[in-house]
């Protein structure tokens, strides 16, 4: 029986183009993707990174708020890279971390959420642990997001889908989807952007 081959495993080009641009991973240029069409991030922007490690998003992130700007990080595991002085991680689960914590640094202009449970191989058990996770990162987004601000949120698409945006277009007046080129082929996730923030 011939073993299948591990997608993930071997470096593509956009895995070798963020190592040399300093990045520890190819997920940079998802968010550079998604920032370029949607014209998210700007100079002096407060933004609350949800599910950071291994910490290109946070870094994507600090480059483009600047110096004026706070990038507040979030993850279970520990980041791989060094961080910018206007960049704080923590360590810690999403939906323990107390909304004390999480308001700290608010309000927030954008809360980015790339969180994705630990998939197991059964993709609708997968799907809704990842539902879960963008429900939550969208619920934080709602209560933290100021007036006017923008969510970013991955989820696998599946029957919940639909749902997520619904919620979403709740709380924001404009939601698309988004799948960057960067997102492998194999791949099942997307990305739901939300701008506007409903006051």
């Amino acid at each position: 029986m011939t073993r299948k081959a591990n997608p993930y495993r071997k470096p593509d080009h956009f895995t070798k183009d963020a190592k040399a641009a300093g990045y520890p991973a190819r997920s940079v240029f998802k968010l550079e993707e998604i920032d370029r069409r949607a014209q998210l991030l700007r100079t002096g922007m407060r933004v609350l990174d949800l599910g950071a490690s291994p910490g290109s998003w946070s870094l994507y992130a600090s480059k483009r708020v600047g110096p004026s700007g706070r990038v507040f990080a979030i993850d279970l595991s520990p980041l791989e890279c060094a961080i910018p002085p206007n960049t704080t991680f923590l360590q810690g689960d999403a939906f323990a971390i107390d909304d004390t914590t999480l308001a700290k640094h608010a309000p927030y202009d954008l809360v980015l959420s790339d969180m994705a449970p630990r998939t197991t191989g059964n993709r609708l058990g997968d799907q809704t642990r990842s539902f879960e996770l963008f429900m939550r990162a969208l619920e934080v987004g709602g209560r933290l997001v100021v007036p006017g601000g923008a969510f970013v949120g991955k989820i696998f698409m599946g029957e919940d889908l639909p749902l997520a945006r619904a919620e979403a277009r709740k709380l924001f007046e404009s939601e698309r989807l988004i799948r960057p080129e960067g997102t492998r082929s194999v791949s099942y996730e997307i990305f739901v952007v939300a701008t506007g923030r409903r006051a």
